[in-house]
């Protein structure tokens, strides 16, 4: 017999700890306003986990982890007689460009990146079907369930200072006039460099975040830390609902309607600090 409850009632750190401790094997599915997530189970450890009915591809959690190329990804994409993660992952490593153990890594990653974010949510229904497995060409991953929890808690009260501290997502960024900042101990990640690319007081948070994939917390995490280090400031968007669109130099092709551009008129401001840094 199906588990089934509000999260208001029982969240999901709650969740995991019953699940653990009795050692269950089944499925766990959320569903609120951010969407339906369902993670797997197998004797009280994670295995899998999927968002939104959507499975990310075994080649893209192998170029996220940096395993392969983007030219590998793509040609081996592009083979229409594979059709299983498992059989995939059977011929990268056959050919030899990643190892079972990069796979394992690199699926494991991308579980727990599906699951942390599952720990903010503090609205919806959740449904336990016990000894409900993921289908067999499924690639899983035992993790267990006593650091996720760990894990997921930090993340929930750091989730809470980011909402106190960035209230709001539709407000837009623009960088300081001169950045406080001390420039030798600022090293900012590929991803802030992303989200530095689209600062605009046109963009809006949201609209940037968007545009690159990240979630509300990722997003939030970068904008704090950007404030933080006296780079940015908050200012509401010079003209709502309208984006900056103007193409890369090197662009080839049109921008698909209704995405941002990269902001080019600030990048003299960035190229002043990545020259600073260099000469320190």
């Amino acid at each position: 017999m199906a588990l089934r409850g509000n999260l208001k009632d029982f969240n999901l750190t709650q969740l995991l700890n019953v699940i653990k401790l009795a050692r269950k094997t089944g499925a766990l599915t959320l569903s609120g306003p951010q969407g339906v997530a369902v993670v797997f189970f197998k004797e009280g450890r994670l295995i899998y986990a999927a968002r939104d009915g959507q499975e990310t591809p075994l080649t893209t959690m192998l170029f996220r982890a940096g395993r392969l190329t983007e030219e590998q990804a793509r040609t081996i994409q592009k083979r229409s007689d594979v059709t299983s993660d498992k059989e995939l992952g059977l011929l990268l490593v056959n050919v030899g460009y990643v190892s079972q153990r990069d796979i394992l890594q690199s699926v494991r990653r991308n579980i727990l990146d599906l699951v942390y974010p599952l720990f903010t949510w503090e609205e919806g229904l959740f449904r336990f079907e016990p000894n409900e497995l993921p289908a067999a060409d499924k690639l899983t991953a035992p993790i267990d369930l006593e650091n996720v929890i760990l894990e997921g808690s930090r993340r929930l009260r750091e989730w809470e200072m980011l909402q106190d501290e960035i209230p709001s997502m539709d407000v837009a960024l623009k960088f300081v006039k001169r950045p406080e900042a001390d420039l030798r101990n600022i090293s900012l990640s590929v991803e802030e460099w992303r989200v530095i690319s689209f600062i605009d007081p046109r963009n809006s948070i949201k609209q940037i975040a968007k545009q690159t994939g990240l979630t509300d917390f990722e997003m939030r995490k970068i904008v704090y830390g950007l404030l933080s280090a006296g780079l940015v400031e908050l200012v509401m968007p010079a003209a709502p609902g309208k984006s900056k669109r103007v193409e890369p130099p090197t662009a080839t092709r049109a921008r698909p309607e209704g995405t941002l551009a990269p902001a080019p008129i600030k990048r003299g401001l960035l190229l002043r600090i990545i020259d600073r840094i260099r000469r320190l």
